[in-house]
Formats: structure tokens, C-alpha cells, sequence
């Protein structure tokens, strides 16, 4: 700089150190001079293509946290949040997906299985036998009575049976429908429950499964000498095997 101020003080006026009498007394100054208003701007351009180069870099934690403490007094250098890696949300979600498809999947494999139509059948029938007036078409404890009523009701003779010396006294009888098929409906007594014994002629393509639980009730299936058999109850799963393994010995 050819001008009489020197280069420091424009240097200090650039960077806000003059006092506010020096600073208005340099900017009087730039109005006439070229020469310090050229070499100001120039430090200004400099300054913003700095700026614009993006050459600042945080320094690290440790290094940051070395200098402060040799500041007295300074305070501590408050550490910055941990951003999480986007290959660590990645992973979480695929851990959080799996947990979430085994559970769906425990809770259809823990689900009750339903009962197949003629069992579901049975136990519709077997609710609406307990309303009053519906559970028996022929009321009587004598098998000979509740076996010759069958005739002509249906296409086979259900093997009506009293089993009253065992616990189960025949309650009667009556014609109810499963599955849009006529049936038999055996009604037994066990301890003030009552036994319902379905009973319908067997073809060979019926597969049956053996028993479950559904609605509050349980229900066992079987087949014997041509004839499918379901008996359902509010009574436990024993007493119905027991049930069965009299049909069977008789």
C-alpha cells in the first residue's frame, strides 16, 4: 500500500479491533481513497471464497476437551450427540420385523384349531337341544321304546343303548339335522349334565377327528360297526371316553 495509513490499520479495521472514533475516522478516509477501498474489498473476497470453500473442521472431542482444560475457568466441552449409523436403523428394523412375524405366527399356530363343519354342526345342535322343549322328541329311559321310534325316521337303525348301570341313563331321543343330513340324536344323563350322542351312517370317505374343545364344550368322534358317532358335552373329556368305550364294548 502506497496510501499514508498503514496496512495494519486497515487489517484492524477489517476485523472490527479499531475503537468507534478510529473506525469512523478510516471509513471518512475510504471515501477518498482508492487505493484502501480496492485493498478492503480484496480482503472481504478473500474472506467469502474462505467461507464458501467449506475448509472449516470441527476439532475432536479429545482434542477439544485437552484445550479446555488447560482454560481456567473455561466450561466443559459438552460432548455432541452420536448420531446411529443408517446400517444399525437397517438392522433394528429387520430385527424388530422378525420379532414381529414370530409372534404373529405363535399366535396361529397357539390359536384353537376350528371344528370342521359337522362337528360345528353337533355343537349348534347340542345348544339349541338344552332350550326347554327341544331336547327330546321321545322321552323315555327304556331303549326298547326309544329304539322302535327310529323306524321310518331315518334310513338306518341307530344303536340305541342304556347305560344307566354305568352313569349315563338314556334320556330319550329325537331327529335333529347336521350338515343338512338327518340324524339321530341320542340324549344321555351324566351327573345333571346332559350327553348328546349324534349318531348318522358312516361312508367310507369320512375321516372324523377325534375330539376338542369349542364354545364352552367338548366333543369326541368316532366310528363303529358302519355308523359315525359324536357325542358333546359341558362334561369333562373322561367322562365322554367313557361314554365311547361303552359303545364299543356293546
Amino acid at each position: 500500500m502506497n496510501c499514508e495509513l498503514s496496512e495494519l490499520q486497515l487489517h484492524a479495521y477489517f476485523d472490527g479491533e479499531l475503537d468507534a472514533v478510529s473506525a469512523a475516522a478510516f471509513e471518512t478516509h475510504l471515501q477518498s481513497c482508492s487505493e484502501c477501498r480496492t485493498a478492503l474489498a480484496s480482503e472481504e473476497a478473500l474472506r467469502a471464497s474462505i467461507s464458501r470453500a467449506n475448509l472449516y473442521e470441527r476439532a475432536p472431542l479429545g482434542l477439544r476437551r485437552s484445550v479446555a482444560s488447560q482454560l481456567p475457568g473455561h466450561p466443559a466441552v459438552t460432548p455432541q450427540p452420536v448420531r446411529p449409523s443408517w446400517r444399525w436403523l437397517a438392522l433394528a428394523a429387520s430385527f424388530l420385523f422378525l420379532a414381529t412375524l414370530s409372534w404373529q405366527l405363535l399366535q396361529r399356530f397357539n390359536a384353537p384349531a376350528q371344528p370342521p363343519a359337522m362337528i360345528a354342526a353337533a355343537l349348534d345342535a347340542h345348544l339349541r337341544s338344552l332350550q326347554q322343549g327341544h331336547l327330546a322328541d321321545v322321552e323315555s329311559t327304556d331303549q326298547h321304546t326309544v329304539k322302535p321310534w327310529f323306524d321310518g325316521k331315518v334310513d338306518f337303525a341307530p344303536p340305541v343303548r342304556d347305560f344307566a348301570n354305568d352313569g349315563f341313563p338314556l334320556l330319550g331321543g329325537r331327529l335333529d339335522v347336521l350338515d343338512r343330513k338327518t340324524v339321530a340324536a341320542l340324549v344321555y344323563g351324566r351327573r345333571k349334565h346332559i350327553i348328546n350322542v349324534f349318531v348318522s351312517r358312516a361312508n367310507s370317505e369320512d375321516t372324523t377327528p377325534v375330539s376338542g374343545f369349542s364354545q364352552g364344550y367338548n366333543w369326541l368322534a368316532w366310528q363303529n360297526v358302519g355308523f359315525n358317532f359324536c357325542a358333546v358335552s359341558d362334561v369333562n373329556p373322561a367322562d365322554l371316553e367313557q361314554l365311547k368305550q361303552l359303545f364299543l364294548d356293546h
